[in-house]
C-alpha cells in the first residue's frame, strides 16, 4: 500500500480558536513543508473580515 502524501488538517481564527467557523485544507505529509505550521490569511464570515488562520489538530470521531 501507497504512503499518503497529503494530511487533512482544520484551520481556525487565531484570535478566537473556539469560533463556529473553520477551514479544512491539504498538507504535504512529508519533507520540509510537513513541520511547518499553517498561518493563512482568509476570510471569516462571522466577523465578515480576513483574518489569520493557524492550523490546529482534527476534532476526535467516534466510530
Amino acid at each position: 500500500m501507497a504512503k499518503k502524501t497529503h494530511v487533512k488538517i482544520r484551520l481556525v481564527p487565531e484570535d478566537k480558536p473556539d469560533s463556529p467557523f473553520f477551514y479544512y485544507v491539504k498538507k504535504p505529509a512529508g519533507g520540509e513543508k510537513a513541520k511547518v505550521k499553517l498561518k493563512v490569511k482568509k476570510y471569516n464570515p462571522t466577523t465578515r473580515k480576513h483574518e489569520f488562520f493557524v492550523e490546529k489538530k482534527l476534532p476526535p470521531h467516534s466510530k
